[in-house]
């Protein structure tokens, strides 16, 4: 089981104590939650600040505009939720995660490194940041869900919750589902085995996923694409591997930039990329 412990000043934001409610209470996280595959669990900081008003926050050193979370409430809150010390996390497979615009941006990479963890504490940042000794001394990493601010961490860890959760052994129905997906791992065959019917999504090495299509055949105007339909396995192998290039050049060159340095690319990929190319141009 992967435990969650989502420390904030908005515990209410994450609805109900109970197991599987509020914004956890939905679908596949939910199942998981009640199935006890996964448990998360909120803790108000201000518990944790033991002045009269629970202040959590103060202006910061050097002026400025904002307020500054404290450190000795998140320091404290991670003590006594008994988290090991930092240098004793990794062998007991715990970790404590800051949330912050000011982190690694969240990747598929990183949710499969933390859904191998037992226990996961997340920190949600708030106001203009947080004391950098938390950093310091009690985060093991910050993270960053995208290349914007929000006004707080709480949607940051849901969003680290499900995506982490659903890559935790026996969350998903098909334990193939969260492999071979938008960011999965790479599929030497195309989404399915030689001579046999693809898969209904497959692993691109990292690219994003083709485009899906289902019943009915035409919709306002505009029908599927015959090649998934005349049951010519191999043509929707590449066809399919060609849409996920198409899609990857247009939405996230990055990732393609990235594919062709780890040599997730073959010839008929590089191919069909110059050839995409010359007639966009």
């Amino acid at each position: 089981m992967l435990h969650f412990d989502i420390v904030t000043i908005f515990p209410d934001f994450f609805g109900s104590s109970e197991p599987a409610a509020g914004i956890f209470g939905h679908g596949i996280l939910r199942r998981a939650l009640l199935a006890g595959l996964v448990r998360a669990e909120t803790h108000n900081l201000r518990d944790y600040a033991h002045d009269r008003h629970h202040t959590v926050d103060d202006r910061p050193f050097g002026g400025g505009e904002g307020m500054v979370l404290k450190p000795e409430p998140l320091a404290e809150a991670v003590d006594a939720l008994g988290v090991a010390p930092r240098e004793a996390r990794a062998a007991r497979r715990e970790s404590v995660v800051l949330l912050s615009a000011g982190g690694v941006r969240l990747d598929q990479g990183v949710a499969q490194e933390l859904a191998r963890l037992e226990r996961v504490v997340l920190l949600c940042g708030r106001y203009e940041g947080v004391d950098e000794r938390v950093v310091t001394l009690v985060a093991d990493r910050e993270l960053s869900v995208g290349d914007y601010v929000l006004s707080g961490g709480e949607l940051a860890a849901a969003i680290v919750v499900d995506a982490v959760a659903r890559l935790v052994p026996g969350v998903l129905g098909n334990a193939a589902s969260s492999r071979f997906e938008s960011f999965g791992a790479e599929d030497a065959l195309l989404g399915g085995a030689a001579g046999g019917p693809p898969r209904a999504t497959h692993g691109a090495g990292g690219l994003l996923d083709y485009p899906h299509y289902t019943r009915p055949a035409e919709f306002r105007g505009l029908a599927v694409p015959q090649v998934l339909t005349n049951g010519n396995h191999e043509e929707v192998r590449r066809w399919r591997r060609e849409e996920a290039l198409k899609r990857t050049a247009r939405n996230r060159p990055d990732l393609l930039a990235a594919a062709e340095q780890a040599g997730a690319l073959g010839s008929a990929d590089r191919e069909f990329l110059a050839r995409l190319g010359r007639e966009e141009s």
